[in-house]
């Protein structure tokens, strides 16, 4: 986890956050709990969306998604705390994105009162335009430029917006702008593994896949051991260039009679 440089011990007490959230994936009162620590830390949007998308995932890795453990009215309902609220919606917003319920996900922000909407963190934000890309909706792609210019290096709010720009198969210059996005700061490093990922799906698109997989075999070899559902994903995009590039290559010859 990327957290932001405010200290070794900002960041063990955050860390030490998200492992309390995490240790118990079943029990139903975590969320509050991580809200609790989140509220006592003063934890700002950056911090709330690295701990809260990491918990997210651990508990659906674990099979107890937050989806099945807080409901949209628990979320809508979460108190004026602000760091709470906050929590709620990062962790629920984020289990809607994990199992790809773009149009749920949309229709949540959408029934927001319109003061908390025109307030939403920029990860929040993000989240949203994540719902719109992954449904191909063009109007994502001015939110994308909206939430970049203020997240700025943050990679959990670039990650998200990676996601939809991937999901999204029918965007304008979506193969294009998922390249640029996901070779970009802080991904030039090239040691991002879902960064690499990305970028190997947008060049399998963009029909450049000797690339694609040279980006997909960096991925697999930075990928840490034990994400078996990950590695399942980088596998299949692997096969996808792959095949994709024999198709290509295959001699096209033309049947019937003579072109008029």
């Amino acid at each position: 986890m990327n957290l932001p440089t405010r200290g070794p011990g900002r960041i063990l007490a955050l860390l030490e956050a998200q492992a309390r959230a995490t240790a118990w994936p079943a029990d139903p009162s975590w969320p509050a709990r991580l809200a609790e620590d989140l509220v006592e830390l003063g934890a700002d949007w950056r911090e709330s969306a690295q701990v809260c998308a990491d918990a997210a995932w651990a508990a659906r890795a674990a099979g107890h998604s937050v989806l099945g453990l807080i409901s949209p009215e628990q979320v809508s309902a979460a108190g004026p705390d602000p760091v709470t609220a906050r929590t709620y919606r990062h962790l629920y917003l984020s289990a809607l994105r994990y199992d790809f319920h773009c149009r749920a996900l949309q229709e949540f922000v959408k029934q927001l009162p319109a003061s908390v909407r025109s307030s939403l963190d920029c990860y929040s934000r993000a989240l949203y335009a994540f719902s719109l890309l992954g449904q191909s909706r063009h109007e994502g792609l001015a939110l994308v430029d909206e939430v970049l210019a203020e997240a700025g290096d943050h990679a959990k709010t670039r990650h998200v917006l990676l996601h939809g720009l991937w999901l999204g198969q029918d965007l304008d210059r979506g193969a294009e702008r998922l390249l640029a996005l996901s070779t970009g700061p802080p991904f030039d490093t090239g040691t991002d593994p879902i960064a690499l990922f990305r970028a190997a799906g947008a060049l399998r698109r963009l029909g450049r896949h000797d690339e694609g997989l040279t980006a997909i075999d960096r991925a697999l070899d930075l990928l840490p051991p034990g994400d078996l559902t990950v590695h399942a994903d980088l596998v299949r995009e692997r096969s996808l260039i792959s095949a994709t590039r024999d198709i290509d290559r295959r001699p096209h010859t033309r049947t019937g009679g003579a072109a008029s």
